[in-house]
């Protein structure tokens, strides 16, 4: 399949260990499940703590989870401040195989405006050698991406999609007036029903890291216009966005025996988790919901 044709790519997660060492073991075992359930794979993005990690570790866990040589596409993430470092990463994912995109977000902390953003996404989607998505998710960055931005990068060849997450439908419709032949992928779970209707084509999702295969079967209803539960999903999300992603997607993953252990990264703690109760709920009516489909 075409990387357009992918409905799910998962925010994968970076399973650690007590001492905040990477488990691999536990990061196979999610990667697997995705594959399986034929879902696309987002590495290395805010989800998977990307920022909190250092540079070598970011490369093992690239080479890791390439290595296991997956029969879906891979995105990447690539963020940060320093446009060198960008520069420099982007140069090195150039050279390695088994990528398939980039997905660039709006430099956090420094909040560029439009000609900032345009001279930095121009710089590099100049150096990409893969399609580019420009990830517009001022929740996280304390500014959005520029619609103003996107008019003057939308020619540019190595633009391929965008990835919006501002929890706006308003900002979603614009971004599909303003760029008709990107490819639209929602990174707000729980609107993805109500985004289908705008022209999203797919979801970067959090929620399908530990619901792969009904997360799958979700995007699929939504994408047709089947979805006749929204609400049971919209919950769902809620739960798994409760705290700062990835807190409750690591918890409930460690209290279904999925990881080892549901450490985090500092400056994110799992003391700012703080109902477990309704992650389990959450849990127990996606597999209900699931289950009921299977049997249709």
């Amino acid at each position: 399949m075409k990387i357009d044709e992918y409905v799910v790519w998962t925010a994968i997660i970076t399973p650690m260990l007590d001492d905040s060492s990477v488990d691999y073991e536990s990061l196979e075992k999610l990667l697997r499940a995705q594959a399986a359930a034929g879902n696309a794979i987002t590495i290395l993005g805010s989800t998977g703590e990307a920022l909190n990690l250092d540079d070598k570790e970011r490369k093992e866990i690239l080479d890791f989870a390439l290595g296991l040589k997956l029969d879906v596409p891979f995105m990447v993430g690539v963020g940060g401040i320093n446009i060198n470092e960008q520069k420099a990463w982007v140069e090195y994912l150039n050279n390695i195989a088994g990528l398939d995109t980039y997905l660039l977000v709006v430099p956090p902390y420094a909040k560029p405006g439009i000609h900032g953003q345009h001279q930095w996404f121009k710089a590099l989607m100049d150096l990409a050698k893969r399609p580019c998505v420009l990830y517009n998710v001022p929740g996280r960055t304390c500014k959005k991406l520029e619609f103003e931005t996107i008019k003057m990068l939308v020619d540019h060849p190595k633009f391929w999609a965008i990835k919006e997450a501002s929890g706006s439908l308003e900002d979603f419709k614009k971004f599909v007036e303003i760029a008709p032949k990107a490819h639209m992928l929602s990174g707000e779970d729980g609107m993805l029903p109500e985004q289908c209707k705008l022209g999203c084509a797919g979801v970067v999702s959090v929620v399908s890291n530990v619901w792969p295969e009904a997360a799958h079967e979700w995007a699929k209803q939504s994408m047709a216009g089947k979805l006749n539960e929204p609400q049971v999903w919209s919950d769902a999300a809620d739960a798994i966005f409760s705290a700062t992603s990835p807190i409750p997607a690591k918890a409930l993953l460690h209290d279904l025996g999925r990881i080892k252990t549901p450490t985090l990264r500092l400056p994110l703690s799992l003391k700012d988790m703080s109902d477990i109760e309704i992650l389990r709920k959450a849990n127990q009516t996606i597999e209900t919901w699931f289950a009921s489909k299977k049997l249709i």
